[in-house]
């Protein structure tokens, strides 16, 4: 499978890029939808922590003015009309300049030398990709689910969006980007991303965000999350993932519409 829209970068000694330690060129990718109390902060913060990375909002029809607001903060913003993260983050790979693309969401934190931790890990040619362990707030309750997340993960060889996937330019390419799917496209792209080449594990740490847990309910979304991962594993029809996700993974007084 190939994506439509892509061709090889030529980048010349005066792009505006900063390398990392091992010189590699690196564009943050950020799907977003009415974040307009969290984007500048996170997008001041990511800036002062990835000096010289290319920084794309991908803003899905946002009615709170999120994509006027990430402007001021980033090198591109991206309008899609559709608000669907594979969408979005693959419409942010097409614009992106880099030799490789790190998909973040909007309320994460990364880590101090997050870059050259990037560098690091894709100096070897037989890497593909890699993510970042998450680091949730302290209560027990949450450091449980971390936990509980991280090693079913690598036992499933599964993980999602939240750990800060990153891959090469051209294994993105040869996965086909992410699929175009209401739910777990990034479980989908991560076993894509597999086949092109070693995907390694970061021991550096995303801080993540509470809010949905705090939200929902950190038991009910944590059967959820493994309730959808192992019925998806199983092959489970996507009507049926889709269905579980708006049951128990929304807020009571919130619904939520899964783009389809």
């Amino acid at each position: 499978m190939r994506v439509e829209g892509f061709g090889r970068v030529k980048l010349s000694s005066s792009h505006p890029f900063a390398t990392t330690l091992f010189q590699v060129q690196v564009s943050i990718i950020i799907p977003v939808f009415n974040e307009a109390r969290l984007i500048q902060p996170f997008l001041a913060q990511l800036r002062g922590r990835t000096h010289g990375a290319e920084i794309i909002v991908v803003d899905g029809a946002s009615t709170d003015g999120t994509y006027e607001l990430a402007a001021e903060f980033c090198d591109q913003v991206i309008h899609s009309a559709e608000r669907n993260r594979a969408i979005q983050m693959n419409a942010g790979a097409r614009a992106g300049r880099g030799d490789v693309f790190w998909f973040l969401h909007a309320d994460a934190e990364v880590p101090m030398g997050c870059l050259d931790e990037i560098g690091r890990i894709m100096r070897d040619p037989r890497v593909s990709g890699g993510f970042f362990r998450i680091r949730l707030p302290s209560p027990v309750v949450y450091r449980l689910t971390d936990s509980f997340a991280h090693y079913a993960g690598l036992l499933l060889r599964m993980r999602c969006g939240d750990h800060g996937i990153f891959c090469r330019r051209t294994a993105f390419i040869d996965a086909g980007g992410f699929p175009t799917v209401p739910l777990m496209e990034d479980v989908e792209f991560f076993r894509l991303l597999r086949r092109h080449g070693r995907v390694v594990c970061s021991k550096k740490r995303i801080a993540a965000s509470a809010r949905r847990y705090e939200a929902v309910g950190p038991l009910r979304l944590t059967l959820a999350y493994g309730s959808i991962a192992t019925l998806y594993l199983f092959g489970a029809s996507m009507a049926t993932l889709v269905g579980i996700y708006r049951r128990m993974c929304c807020a009571p007084h919130k619904q939520v519409i899964v783009p389809r």
